[in-house]
């Protein structure tokens, strides 16, 4: 049975009691929980800290049970979307001492996944960024083994703007890298963090990529986007993709979520669908914002009763 959660990057100036309330009313039953660790964001959408996981115990995760418990909202995964193949090690570092935290916080709290980036010098080619992928991800992956936790990798390319550019700062942007990655590192408890919406402007086949890779998704993003096509008629695909391709709340893009969900459903993806709102027309306000996710939850109920 599918459930129907949201992530909680968009909500980043309430609690997280307060989130699951919101989550409660507006008919969500699962959450993707923030876990950056305190302090500035690098980026939008970042920097949120839902649940702090530096020096997180036992009695840390009683406390964010009884939370969510009284709201009745379940913790699909926690998130932290860093770049550990950054160039300046000593950066990449933290990323990865902080993903090593967020592996511990779900094994602590029974959550199933970690959702994150596998990261990228953009600068250089996947050839190129593959050793260092091995030498940082092969451990980090043993260590969820260890934990018996999930390894979510978003399939973003993260390549959409001026210094993300040329390579992107993800390399698990494609079908063909996903091959590459399971093969050298097989554990079955690296997997995606599967999201349709990256498929459209890269125009690529997400229902393909559900049939072969379903054994490998362990967690399942909601975003919609729109490819305006006069402007990419007048800039070219060689732009940045921003220029010609605007992320959207679910049912106002391209994606195809009937085929999307009957896809997944039959291929026996059982897990949390969570709406992830990168919408701007919806965040000029936090009203707006919870109006997103409101229109989200209408539009996706007729998929996930």
């Amino acid at each position: 049975m599918l459930s129907l959660g949201f992530v909680t990057a968009i909500l980043p100036d309430l609690t997280l009691a307060e989130v699951a309330s919101f989550a409660r009313d507006t008919g969500y039953s699962a959450l993707e929980v923030m876990c950056w660790p305190p302090g500035k964001a690098e980026r939008r959408y970042a920097g949120v800290t839902h649940i702090d996981v530096t020096d997180f115990s036992l009695e840390d995760a009683k406390r964010v049970h009884d939370t969510l418990s009284a709201s009745s909202v379940s913790i699909s995964g926690l998130g932290y979307y860093p770049n550990p193949l950054v160039a300046d090690e000593a950066e990449a570092q933290v990323y990865i001492r902080q993903i090593r935290l967020v592996i511990v916080a779900a094994r602590l709290l029974g959550v199933p996944v970690v959702n994150t980036f596998v990261g990228r010098d953009p600068v250089k080619s996947v050839d190129e960024n593959w050793p260092r992928f091995l030498e940082v991800w092969k451990p980090l992956v043993a260590f969820a083994d260890e934990n018996g936790i999930k390894i979510g990798i978003e399939n973003c390319p993260m390549s959409f703007t001026r210094d993300e550019w040329p390579g992107g700062k993800n390399l698990a942007g494609s079908p063909a890298i996903w091959r590459r990655m399971f093969n050298d590192i097989p554990s079955r408890n690296f997997g995606l963090n599967f999201d349709p919406s990256h498929f459209i402007f890269q125009h690529m086949d997400y229902c393909k990529a559900i049939r072969e890779f379903a054994p490998r998704i362990h967690h399942v993003h909601a975003k919609d986007v729109r490819v305006d096509r006069d402007k990419l008629d007048d800039v070219g695909i060689l732009a940045f993709p921003l220029q010609y391709h605007t992320p959207k709340i679910p049912g106002l893009g391209d994606v195809n979520w009937s085929k999307f969900f009957s896809v997944l459903t039959e291929t026996g993806y059982h897990g949390a669908v969570c709406v992830e709102v990168e919408d701007r027309a919806f965040e000029g306000s936090l009203d707006n914002r919870k109006a997103s996710l409101r229109q989200s939850r209408n539009y996706l109920k007729q998929f996930v009763p």
